[in-house]
């Protein structure tokens, strides 16, 4: 069973995933975070490697993303930052990264390098699941779960396909759109979690426009994951100490216990 698979495993909690950009707004605070974040009760740190064209996410992201290649990030950055964490937490790590850098490098490097570098999953928002093979197979041979993406109008077969190539979970997009925080979840978010569960037994996680712990509770009562990332990048610019992102995920994390009925004796 691998890394991320166990924090799905029988009798958990449900799965808080952060999502923070490398070297935003710089290296030194990323390194800094992301043990605040697991202090506060997440359970999976997703790492984005900077890319100069993120179409799936929103002005923040692009933002944090803009900034870090102007500072110099790089896959290789990314790689040395994954590694000195990955000996401070224990929690499993996830490479979120346009395929542009990973052809770059060389997709049979790159996973050797994320292995190196304690890295246990990798999320590509821009590789369809029937074109990942050569990915695919690279990441299985060195013991890394592939984690593809659904959007709510994914068809039955487009679902069956990101199930059969997933491992470790599946990122089921809340909207149709990009990243960012948003006032209110869609209306239809049950309804898709549910045509997903009718799939497959991966265990799913919600990412995109989650923002506050009354959104996080919400989609904790239908998934196994909850996924916030530009939440936590704002708070990161507005607060360099960063007592407003330890809060932040402290409060999410007290809200899906307290919705939890593992939990909740």
């Amino acid at each position: 069973m691998s890394r991320l698979a166990e924090v799905f495993a029988a009798d958990r909690r449900t799965a808080l995933v952060a999502y923070v950009t490398v070297g935003y707004p710089s290296v030194e605070a990323t390194l800094e975070v992301v043990p605040r974040l697991v202090e506060g009760g997440c359970d999976i740190i997703e790492l984005g490697i900077p890319f100069s064209d993120p179409l799936a996410d929103g002005a923040t992201i692009q933002k944090a993303s803009h900034q870090a290649l102007e500072s110099g990030v790089t896959p290789s950055v990314c790689l040395d930052v994954a590694a000195q964490l990955s000996r401070t937490v224990d929690v499993p790590l996830v490479f979120m990264s346009y395929y542009n850098p990973i052809l770059h490098r060389g997709v049979e490097r790159f996973c050797d390098g994320c292995v190196r570098s304690g890295v246990d999953g990798l999320i590509v928002p821009d590789l369809p699941p029937d074109e990942a093979d050569e990915l695919d197979t690279a990441a299985c041979s060195h013991g890394m779960d592939l984690i593809c993406l659904l959007a709510p109008t994914a068809t039955k077969r487009r679902i069956e396909l990101a199930a059969e190539r997933s491992r470790g979970f599946l990122y089921l997009v809340s909207l149709t759109g990009v990243t960012g925080a948003r006032e209110k979840l869609s209306e239809g978010l049950e309804d898709f979690v549910e045509r997903v569960r009718d799939v497959t037994r991966l265990p799913l996680c919600v990412g995109f426009g989650i923002s506050t712990p009354a959104q996080a509770a919400q989609v904790g009562r239908i998934a196994d994951g909850v996924i916030i990332g530009s939440r936590i990048l704002s708070l990161m610019e507005a607060d360099p100490s960063l007592a407003e992102v330890r809060h932040f995920v402290s409060e999410v994390r007290l809200a899906l216990d307290s919705q939890d009925p593992l939990m909740c004796g």
